[in-house]
């Protein structure tokens, strides 16, 4: 399986996009580091106390996985920022991505990917539920704007692909170019396709 997973990321322009290898895909595959990664990615460079702050931890444990991130480059530090005391810090990319095929001989490196994918599928049902409750109380031209929507396609393995390729296409063309825009708020894009599995 193919993931690219932005991790509830905001990007302007052009994204760029990480490739996970077996070390940098153990790494991040930790609850703590995913939901920092995350955040990072969402709202912009903060430092380790202001993280800890929004994630319900302490400021030493947020600092020790920022910087078993920054060991295989998904943060970096932001020098200039910082006051001797407390670093800043920001996502070195906008988008991760990952094949799980070459560590199927792996079973720590296997096991990693299959635990951030869950990750993956856990924030997705995470923010629809999120919009569901919150729905209402967002005005009729959102909640109008707003799509869930299935499709049940015949397709062959090949076909299957580039339609996921098409569609990672169009969503790019959507990217904003840089600078604020009245009106706009950041929005969610979810892609799941995966083949039916009739339950026993």
């Amino acid at each position: 399986m193919h993931n690219v997973c932005a991790i509830y990321a905001a990007f302007m322009a052009e994204p760029s996009r990480v490739h996970l290898d077996a070390e940098s895909l153990k790494v991040l595959a930790h609850p703590l580091r995913a939901r920092l990664l995350g955040l990072l990615r969402l709202d912009g460079p903060a430092t380790a106390t202001g993280l800890a702050g929004r994630l319900g931890t302490n400021s030493g444990a947020t600092s020790y996985h920022l910087r078993k991130l920054a060991s295989v480059g998904l943060v970096a530090e932001l020098p200039e920022e910082g006051d001797g005391r407390d670093r800043w810090w920001r996502a070195a990319h906008d988008m991760t991505s990952w094949n799980e095929r070459p560590f199927t001989d792996d079973p720590d490196t296997a096991q990693a990917a299959e635990w951030l994918a869950g990750f993956g599928l856990r924030m997705s049902v995470r923010r629809l539920e999120d919009w569901m409750e919150a729905r209402s109380d967002w005005d009729a031209e959102w909640r109008d704007a707003s799509d869930m929507s299935d499709y049940m396609l015949e397709l062959t393995p090949a076909e299957a692909a580039g339609l996921a390729e098409e569609l990672h296409s169009v969503i790019q063309r959507h990217v904003p170019a840089p600078g604020a825009r009245a009106g706009t708020r950041q929005i969610i894009v979810q892609l799941q396709l995966f083949p039916r599995v009739d339950r026993p």
